[in-house]
């Protein structure tokens, strides 16, 4: 089984890593392309290309003109230990041991517009790339869903070869691995409250949940969908009338105050 997330767009690189294990970025090659494509963009043109207001511009714009070539302790941190929305607040990856961190490399899989696929010991730089970013990659290709194309969805399918896909990832993210497409099951979790006599998702705590449940299938290193299906953190159970053998539904019906 391979889980995969989303990455985040808020990052930590001044908390100290609590693990030494680090790896490097699988798609270096393509890391560097789109790095010197995102090097000639002005601050304004960052802007336009991410939708956001200047002084987030400008940040984006320093960090990729003072982007490296190499990852190392200087410049780079763990991934997983890197990104720190809301995701990864339910992930608390800062609690992992080192056989977490084992298990979470081998079956933890972060979607990246700019470094394509991520585990989570992969050492990032700070950026600020989404997934559905229109980026002029040539002049008859836009878009990095164009960049990556068959790419991220290979690497998944053998990665999960003979096994499935757990979909955490957001759809903008799970976009990238082609799900039409995929030789391999793909199943997708969803988050819900109990709103009056209905379950309804709300984004924030889906998004806590995503990386609880993460965290729930790190730290009892489960392989298989019944294990997927006994989650139980902050409230959550499986509920199976809303399931279906590839939509996998937990809902609470109260939210925790802690």
């Amino acid at each position: 089984m391979i889980v995969i997330l989303s990455p985040a767009k808020t990052l930590d690189f001044e908390t100290e890593s609590v693990t030494g294990s680090m790896s490097q970025p699988l798609f270096k090659e393509d890391i560097k392309y789109l790095v010197n494509k995102l090097k000639k963009l002005s601050t304004s043109e960052i802007g336009t290309l991410m939708k956001v207001n200047n002084e987030i511009a400008e940040l984006n714009y320093l960090r990729f003109q003072g982007f490296e070539s190499e990852f190392h302790g200087g410049n780079s941190k763990q991934a997983v230990l890197a990104f720190k929305g809301e995701v990864y607040r339910g992930l608390a990856a800062s609690t992992f041991s080192e056989p977490d961190f084992e298990f979470a490399q081998k079956h933890l899989r972060i979607l990246s517009g700019l470094y394509g696929v991520l585990r989570p010991l992969d050492m990032i730089q700070p950026y600020r790339l989404e997934m559905g970013s229109r980026l002029k990659i040539t002049s008859t290709k836009i878009g990095l869903y164009n960049y990556w194309e068959d790419r991220l969805r290979i690497h998944l399918e053998e990665l999960a070869a003979d096994s499935f896909i757990l979909n955490l990832a957001s759809n903008e993210y799970v976009k990238g691995a082609q799900p039409k497409q995929l030789q391999v099951p793909l199943i997708t979790c969803h988050f819900k409250e109990l709103k009056g006599k209905e379950y309804k998702s709300l984004m924030t705590y889906a998004k806590n949940a995503r990386g609880a449940m993460a965290k729930y299938i790190v730290k009892n290193e489960i392989t298989d969908i019944d294990g997927v299906k006994g989650f139980d953190l902050n409230g959550y159970r499986y509920h199976e009338s809303l399931s279906t053998p590839t939509e996998l539904t937990f809902t609470r019906d109260k939210i925790p105050t802690t």
